[in-house]
């Protein structure tokens, strides 16, 4: 689902809502939960609570290593919302649900599917559920809800 430098701007388009059809799956996004990726998330978002950054911390309160705050999960759903959609589309509404925490170390996998279409006359409605797993099981869950244009349509 990354998308490397090389790809071309078709690649990168956003994508046309006449496309979209309930049940279609979203390609799924993998991502290693480096002990980096979790502390940057952390100091990007001010989340300066030890659990994000100090593993002795963390250990003392009772978790094997540091682990990912909401803020960067919600950060990285939008990700890979905005990855299969593309830079015109628009979320108008996330909402999640965390689960099993997501530690240093392990790998987090995102899944969607479309689960309603709503067309207006230039753009439409996506509704999507999400679910983003580890080893420990379902670590966030929730829906969105995004706006596609129509290609080719004009105000």
């Amino acid at each position: 689902m990354n998308v490397p430098a090389s790809a071309s701007a078709a690649s990168r388009a956003t994508r046309d809502f006449a496309t979209v059809s309930v049940g279609d799956e979203l390609p799924t996004l993998t991502l290693a939960m480096t002990p980096t990726r979790v502390v940057a998330g952390a100091i990007a978002t001010r989340d300066f609570m030890p659990v994000h950054h100090d593993r002795d911390y963390a250990n003392v309160q009772g978790a094997p290593d540091i682990f990912m705050n909401i803020l960067s999960d919600t950060a990285y759903c939008s990700r890979y919302l905005t990855d299969w959609a593309g830079p015109d589309a628009i979320i108008k509404r996330l909402a999640i649900r965390l689960g099993v925490p997501a530690f240093a170390g392990s790998t987090l996998t995102y899944a969607g599917r479309v689960t309603a279409v709503t067309p207006g006359a230039l753009d439409g409605l996506v509704e999507i559920d999400l679910r983003v797993t580890n080893d420990l099981g379902d670590h966030v869950t929730g829906s969105a809800l995004v706006n596609l244009p129509r290609a080719g349509a004009t105000t």
